[in-house]
This record gives structure tokens, C-alpha cells and sequence, in this order.
């Protein structure tokens, strides 16, 4: 497999020498930014997800961004076995095959499931803010062939209300080993107070040694290329034929509330999300005893993990490169996968 090195998302870029997929064409979403302000930022959040049809294993199929999803759970899967297995594999609950708990945060309509059910976690606790995804993920979870691990799901929005008032103290009693928070984090970062608040549900029932890990947009990537963009420009966003990211504005920086509208096609229709500084995270997480031990760019965990004993065939059987290692994912897509991290923190 070869890839450009020191790829920051300008040019072309290929997970492999071949391509499969031709590049998407160019889309014209409607912006429906002005007609959304008057719902909130929550609110639009939660009617986008909520309103998200759930597909079946062959439709996913047809996604025209299908190169990308499989990459993003590929990564996902990676981060999930490096660093959430050994948490579970040293949990108090570990019996036989069962091993430890798992708090999902912004589970969404149940994506990793069955990753957490090839983990042998013994219970999963998952909670969203759009409700309709909590009942499709808990359907999913339902559907899972042979015995079940214990999972309970609720809705909540777990950056304004704490756990318990989504999950009885008993379960909350038995500490977590691993908290998950795929794709859902930057939301937080609003405010401050969000991002304490999603903190503190975060840590106050991780166990001491447990594993805090999640997918969060790279923001010095998309400040890099705010800056990038002409003074004179009026538009100020970028994007290709799949994603675009808009500012609100080129000059206001703020350290929490800093917000930007995401499409992705046949994924994210202009929701508003936020950078996340990740120097500022990491200081703001150390207060509740979480610190860093991993932190890379999509392409660089793709880099470190290609050739892997286990992670390599990995790729082919989730469909990121086939057989004849051919990339299911065009340039477009590389680029789009490229605006994100993966993280870790361990709790001390």
C-alpha cells in the first residue's frame, strides 16, 4: 500500500496504488443554515440525527461515501482493540469470556455494537441526545445473533445533565473501564460549561485506570485551512466533492463556542459543530484526573496500523481495500476521513 507522506489534505492522496470508485460528483447542498438558527444548535443536531433513516447491512452498501464509512469503523476498531481491550481485559468484572463495562456517549444508532460484542464486554451503558437513534440502537443490539451482553440505553444530553439522571445508581455503582465517545465530542465544546459537564460524566464513574477514547475533528487541520483562505474571500469554507466545512467567521477564535457548519454527503446535512484545541482539552481533562497517552490524525493510524498481524486483514474484511488491496475510497474521500484524530486518555 502506498500513501503520501506528510498528506495534510491538500492534493491526492491514496490508501493504495488503485481506486475502484471514480470520484463523486460535485454536490449542491441547500443551505438551510439561516432556517435552522431559529431551532438552536442542539436542536438542529438532534432533528438531523433523529430524522436519519436507519439502513440495512446491503443498502449501507450503496452509500457513495461507503469507502469512507468503512475506513472511519476501521479506525474505530483499531482504537477501540489497542487501547479499550487491555482496559476490559483487567476489569474487576471479568469472568470467562465477559469482560468489564462500557459507557458509549453519543452512541448514536448503535454503530459500534457489535464491536463491543466481538470485545466480550460483559455490559454496556449507552446514551445519546437524539432519541429516536437510542431506540434504533437499542433494535440493533436486539438483533445481535447469539447471547447478549447486558446493555441498557437511554437519551440524554450528557453535556447539560449528569448520568444519573438517565441510569439508576445501580448501575452506576460497578465503575466503567472504558468511555467511548465516537464522532460526538466536539459538540461539547460550545461552552465551557458543556464541556465540564460532558467531562464529568466522563470521568466521575471511570475507574482509575480506565480508558477514555474517541474520534474528534483535528482543529488545527481546519484552522489551517481557514487561514488558508483568501483575505477578500466571502466564502469562507472548504471542502470537495463529498464534505464542506463553513465558518461563521474568519476572525472570532474563541476557546469554546467557535463554530463551523459540516456537510457530508450522504451523512451530515450543515449541522453546527466546534473546534476542539486540543492543548485546551487535554489541560481541561487533566482536572478530572484524564490524561493523554495517544493522539493521531486518521492517516497516521491508518500508517502505523496497515501491515498489522490483526489489522491488516482488518482492512478486507471491512471493506476498506479489497483482496487486491484496491481502496474503496477515492481522494475525496481520503481527504474527508483526513479531517479527524483518534484519542486515548487513561485516568489516574
Amino acid at each position: 500500500m502506498d500513501m503520501y507522506k506528510n498528506y495534510r489534505g491538500h492534493g491526492a492522496a491514496r490508501l493504495t496504488a488503485k481506486r475502484k470508485r471514480g470520484a463523486s460528483q460535485e454536490p449542491d447542498p441547500v443551505d438551510t443554515r439561516a432556517a435552522k438558527r431559529h431551532m438552536g444548535d442542539v436542536g438542529v443536531v438532534v432533528e438531523h440525527y433523529n430524522s436519519r433513516p436507519e439502513v440495512g447491512v446491503v443498502q449501507r452498501q450503496d452509500s457513495p461515501i461507503i469507502g469512507l464509512k468503512n475506513f472511519n469503523n476501521w479506525v474505530k476498531s483499531v482504537l477501540i482493540t489497542r487501547y479499550a481491550h487491555p482496559a476490559l481485559e483487567t476489569s474487576a468484572l471479568s469472568r470467562g469470556r465477559a469482560r468489564g463495562k462500557v459507557l458509549d456517549m453519543g452512541c448514536g444508532k448503535g454503530g459500534d455494537i457489535t464491536k463491543w460484542a466481538k470485545a466480550s464486554v460483559k455490559e454496556l451503558l449507552a446514551v445519546d441526545i437524539a432519541a429516536v437513534s437510542v431506540n434504533q440502537a437499542r433494535n440493533r443490539w436486539e438483533g445481535l445473533r447469539g447471547p447478549r451482553f447486558d446493555a441498557t440505553f437511554a437519551a440524554l444530553d450528557c453535556y447539560t445533565e449528569p448520568l444519573s439522571k438517565a441510569f439508576a445508581p445501580a448501575k452506576l455503582a460497578q465503575p466503567f473501564d472504558v468511555v467511548s465517545m465516537q464522532f460526538c465530542m466536539h459538540y461539547a465544546f460550545e461552552s465551557l460549561q458543556k464541556a465540564r459537564c460532558m467531562l464529568d460524566n466522563v470521568s466521575r464513574y471511570l475507574r482509575t485506570g480506565g480508558v477514555f477514547i474517541g474520534t474528534i475533528p483535528n482543529s488545527e487541520l481546519l484552522l489551517e485551512h481557514l487561514d488558508a483562505i483568501p483575505p477578500d474571500s466571502r466564502d469562507i469554507s472548504f471542502g470537495n466533492s463529498i464534505y464542506r466545512i463553513t465558518f461563521e467567521s474568519r476572525d472570532e477564535r474563541p476557546m469554546f463556542g467557535q463554530k463551523y457548519w459540516f456537510f457530508l454527503k450522504d451523512a451530515v446535512e450543515n449541522v453546527p459543530e466546534y473546534i476542539v484545541r486540543w492543548d485546551n482539552f487535554v489541560q481541561l481533562a487533566a482536572e478530572y484526573g484524564l490524561h493523554a497517552i495517544y493522539k493521531e490524525e486518521f492517516h497516521q493510524v491508518f500508517s502505523e496500523n496497515q501491515d498489522h498481524h490483526e489489522f491488516k486483514p482488518l482492512l478486507v474484511r471491512m471493506k476498506v481495500v479489497d483482496n487486491d488491496g484496491a481502496s474503496a475510497m477515492d481522494e475525496d474521500q481520503w481527504e474527508a476521513a483526513n479531517i479527524y484524530i483518534a484519542f486515548a486518555f487513561e485516568k489516574r
